[in-house]
């Protein structure tokens, strides 16, 4: 039976649609030209001038900063979150199920705007702080749900073989739960720091004064095209840290129990 060559020229063009802009900036971070519109020579000029940016260096130790602190506060948030929806059934986790995967289908700008109005409403000044706590908000959803999956596969009569031979709750949690579901938790770890690291809306509205991060600096410099070359320089080593750190989250959750 003759197969329908539809599926595959479907697959192939929205894999071009999605990654030939790509190619397109990273080969561009490359060109020798200022503006992209012709190739005129391979160089790293636009890679030197980079690294002789002090306030781009600048925002990205402030998006590196809260990236850090928000995927470890995740981390620990969403760990508990996912135990919890695990181990109680009813119709209350029903809706802890809800509020939990609710940050994932909100709209970022209307997240950003009731976050502005709490921190407002709260007295508490625009800084990194803010920034922070907004980021942990969306966060802690992604690694609920990737250590959840880890848990709903996970075989409790280990724990119980564990308790028989002498462990207390705390030891077998210590010392038998955790390191078997560490790659998860590192996976949702992983996955928050590229999400963190990555946003501009939310972080637009919550950012305050010295609170610039790496894409909210990268998108006041498009307004000036004599930075567009910088600009695809610093978008081609973003794409490949969140490349590589996209792969180790996988590679952890794909690893079995």
């Amino acid at each position: 039976m003759k197969t329908s060559p539809l599926p595959k020229i479907t697959t192939w063009f929205l894999l071009i649609f999605f990654y030939l802009p790509i190619g397109i900036l990273v080969l561009n971070s490359f060109n020798a030209s200022r503006f992209g519109t012709t190739w005129q020579g391979f160089t790293f000029k636009w890679y030197v001038i980079l690294l002789e940016r002090e306030d781009l260096w600048f925002a990205l130790c402030n998006s590196l900063k809260i990236a850090v602190v928000a995927s470890i506060c995740a981390m620990v948030l969403g760990t508990t979150a996912a135990f919890a929806l695990n181990s109680y059934q009813s119709r209350l986790q029903v809706v802890h199920r809800l509020l939990v995967n609710l940050p994932l289908v909100l709209p970022e700008i209307l997240m950003g705007m009731s976050l502005l109005l709490l921190f407002v409403a709260a007295g508490q000044p625009l800084s990194l702080v803010t920034v922070t706590l907004a980021h942990v908000t969306f966060c802690v959803s992604y690694v609920t749900l990737v250590v959840l999956a880890r848990l709903e596969d996970f075989d409790f009569q280990i724990v119980d073989a564990a308790r028989d031979l002498g462990a207390t709750r705390f030891q077998a949690m210590i010392r038998v739960v955790l390191p078997l579901i560490a790659p998860g938790i590192l996976a949702g770890g992983l996955l928050a720091f590229t999400l963190s690291i990555d946003d501009f809306v939310v972080t637009f509205f919550v950012k305050g004064p010295g609170a610039d991060t790496l894409p909210v600096i990268i998108y006041s410099m498009i307004k000036k095209s004599r930075d567009f070359p910088v600009i695809n320089a610093m978008s081609t080593l973003l794409l490949l840290v969140t490349f590589l750190t996209v792969w180790s989250s996988q590679r952890l959750t794909a690893k079995k129990i």
